[in-house]
């Protein structure tokens, strides 16, 4: 495929294109409402805080041993399980729209009830939509025959390929590898054993 259609293919991805639309209109009413240097600062907050939840999601949600109750066991194929089963299907690579909006109007609601500014909270909400645009965008070429221009990216993308290909306990962060650092799931793959399960979630043991 050539690489004109490999953006078309992430920019016209329907929920990629709703959140674009978003931070669109948060930014407009941003820059028309506020003028205060402590919304950069807010909007650094949400960067940050996105890099930690994403982590966080990724390693203590995405991964749970497969639950039995039969309707959550869907959710997590659907979100996570699925994906290391066909890491290159399309539909299955991007984090749907139904499950991102609800916990990005979470996030942005626990931060307005600290701040109690509109515009302080969408200016978080901001930080948190260009982090998770940057995960996907990140996500998207790791999967897809797109070669990074820099060597931090080439090997952002080889982490994640060995959390699918070599062992999913490990190299979670797929936006940023730090907080691997930070929580010690960053190793040499020389030293990390080929796990069993690495493109099924499911077969290891269930949770009760």
């Amino acid at each position: 495929m050539k690489k004109k259609g490999l953006y078309r293919d992430f920019f016209l991805f329907f929920d990629i294109t709703i959140m674009l639309f978003i931070f669109a209109a948060l930014s407009i009413f941003v820059w028309l409402k506020g003028d205060t240097w402590i919304l950069a600062i807010y909007f650094f907050l949400g960067l940050v805080a996105y890099m930690f939840t994403e982590y966080a999601t990724h390693r203590f949600f995405f991964h749970l041993k497969a639950p039995k109750n039969q309707l959550f066991l869907k959710l997590l194929k659907r979100l996570h399980y699925d994906h290391h089963k066909d890491p290159n299907d399309l539909k299955l690579l991007f984090l749907p729209i139904w499950y991102t909006l609800p916990n990005l109007v979470i996030a942005a609601g626990v931060f307005y009830l600290i701040e109690s500014t509109l515009t302080g909270a969408f200016s978080f909400l901001m930080g948190n939509i260009v982090m998770l645009l940057i995960y996907e965008w990140k996500h998207y070429v790791a999967h897809r025959p797109i070669k990074p221009i820099t060597k931090f990216g080439v090997w952002v993308k080889k982490l994640h390929l060995l959390h699918h290909f070599k062992n999913e306990n490990y190299w979670y962060g797929v936006s940023t590898p730090f907080v691997d650092i930070l929580f010690g799931t960053l190793k040499d793959e020389k030293e990390v054993q080929t796990s069993k399960t690495v493109k099924d979630l499911e077969k290891r043991e269930k949770s009760s």
